[in-house]
C-alpha cells in the first residue's frame, strides 16, 4: 500500500468534484488497487498556496476551511510543491486558448519538481504536448491528460492501449457541450442568453462563455487530438474557427423542424496532398446522422482509421463527476505503472 501526496492546483468546479470523488472512492482504491492518498496541497486564486503535510480534511476543504501550515507561505508553484511534498499534481486551472499559459508553466514546474502531472487543461496538450511529454520521460514521471478533450471519454488511452499500429487519418466530433445546450434552447424558442444560463446552471459553462460560443474550446481540443494522435504540430491559428453567435435563431428553429439541427462540429482530415486540415464551425446534421440524437452535455468522436473506416465513442450526458473521473483514472494508471516498475 502506497500513500500518495496529492496537490490540487486549481480548486474550482472540477477540482472540488475531484476531491469529492477521491473521498467517495477511497476505500475502493485501497482495497482493489492498493492505493491510498492524502491531499497535502491546494492552490487557487482565492485560497492561495495551501499546504497540510499530513493531509487536509476533505469535508472542511470543501467547506472552504483551508488553513495552511507552511511558514513562510509558498510564493510560487515550486515552493508550494516542495512544501507539500507533492508526488502527483492535478492541474485544473482555467484555459487560455491562445498560449496555454500559465498552465504549461505549472505543469513544467511540477515535472521538474519530480511530481507526476495529471491535467484537465487542454491548453497544455495543444501547445506543449511534445515538450511536457519529453520532460516527463526524462524525469521518469508521467504527464497524463485523458480529461482534457471529452471528460472521462477514453480517447487517448483508447489509442495507447487498444489500437497499436492503427493510423488515424481524420475525425469528426462534437467536442463542446455548452454550444449544444445553447442551440437546443434556441430550438425550443428561447434566447441565446437563456441557453447560456441553462448551460451555466448545468455546471458546464463558465461565467464568461466566450471560449465556448466562439469555438476556442473546441479548437484547442482539435489541436490536442491532432498533436497526440496524428503526430502533428497543429496550431490553433491554422484551424478554421467559426462560433455560433452569428446563427439566426429562426434559421436554427427551422433546421430542427426539418430534422437537420445545427451543431458545432469539429473536423480534421488530410487533403489530396496529405496536409492536415481542420475546422470548427456550426453545421447542419443530416437526418439519421448519429450525432443528431445526442443532446445536452453529450460528447462524441468518430475516428477514421486505416484499419477501420469508422469508430465512434460517445459520452452520454457527462458531468463534473465524469471529468473528475478522467483525472482519477489517470492517477490510478500512474500508480499502476509505478507498481509495475517496482516489481
Amino acid at each position: 500500500m502506497k500513500t500518495y501526496n496529492l496537490c490540487l492546483l486549481g480548486f474550482g468546479n472540477v477540482g472540488r468534484a475531484l476531491a469529492r470523488l477521491l473521498a467517495a472512492k477511497a476505500e475502493e482504491m485501497r482495497a482493489e488497487f492498493g492505493v491510498a492518498w492524502r491531499i497535502t496541497g491546494v492552490a487557487s486564486r482565492r485560497l492561495g498556496w495551501g499546504v497540510a503535510r499530513e493531509g487536509f480534511d476533505v469535508g472542511r476543504l470543501l467547506a472552504g476551511e483551508v488553513a495552511s501550515e507552511a511558514s513562510p507561505a509558498p510564493r510560487e508553484v515550486r515552493e508550494w510543491i516542495e512544501a507539500a511534498r507533492g508526488e502527483v499534481v492535478f492541474e485544473t486551472t482555467s484555459l487560455e486558448p491562445r498560449t496555454g499559459q500559465p498552465a504549461i508553466d505549472y505543469a513544467r514546474a511540477a515535472l521538474e519538481s519530480n511530481a507526476h502531472v495529471v491535467t484537465a487543461n487542454k491548453g497544455t496538450v495543444a501547445h506543449a504536448y511534445a515538450e511536457l511529454s519529453g520532460l516527463a520521460r526524462e524525469r521518469g514521471r508521467r504527464f497524463m491528460f485523458e480529461a482534457t478533450v471529452a471528460d472521462c471519454l477514453p480517447v487517448f488511452s483508447l489509442f495507447r492501449e487498444c489500437l497499436p499500429a492503427a493510423r488515424l487519418s481524420g475525425f469528426r466530433a462534437l467536442l463542446n457541450s455548452t454550444t449544444t445546450v445553447i442551440l437546443e434552447e434556441i430550438e425550443r424558442g428561447r434566447t441565446f442568453d437563456e441557453g447560456v444560463e441553462r448551460a451555466q446552471l448545468m455546471g458546464i459553462a463558465e461565467t464568461d462563455p466566450t471560449y465556448d460560443v466562439d469555438g476556442w474550446d473546441a479548437t484547442v481540443k482539435v489541436c490536442a487530438l491532432a498533436n497526440v494522435l496524428m503526430g502533428e504540430t497543429l496550431g490553433a491559428e491554422e484551424i478554421e474557427r467559426v462560433g455560433i453567435r452569428a446563427l439566426d435563431a429562426m434559421h436554427v428553429r427551422a433546421a430542427r423542424e426539418e430534422g437537420k439541427p445545427f451543431r458545432l462540429l469539429s473536423r480534421a482530415w488530410r487533403d489530396a496532398g496529405g496536409r492536415l486540415r481542420a475546422s470548427v464551425r456550426p453545421e447542419q446534421l443530416e437526418p439519421g446522422d448519429q450525432f443528431a440524437t445526442l443532446g445536452g452535455s453529450s460528447l462524441a468522436v468518430t475516428f477514421e482509421l486505416d484499419v477501420l473506416p469508422g469508430l465512434t465513442v460517445v459520452a452520454s450526458a457527462p458531468n463534473l463527476k465524469s471529468t473528475a473521473y478522467g483525472l482519477l483514472a489517470d492517477f490510478l494508471n500512474v500508480a499502476r505503472d509505478e507498481g509495475k516498475e517496482g516489481r
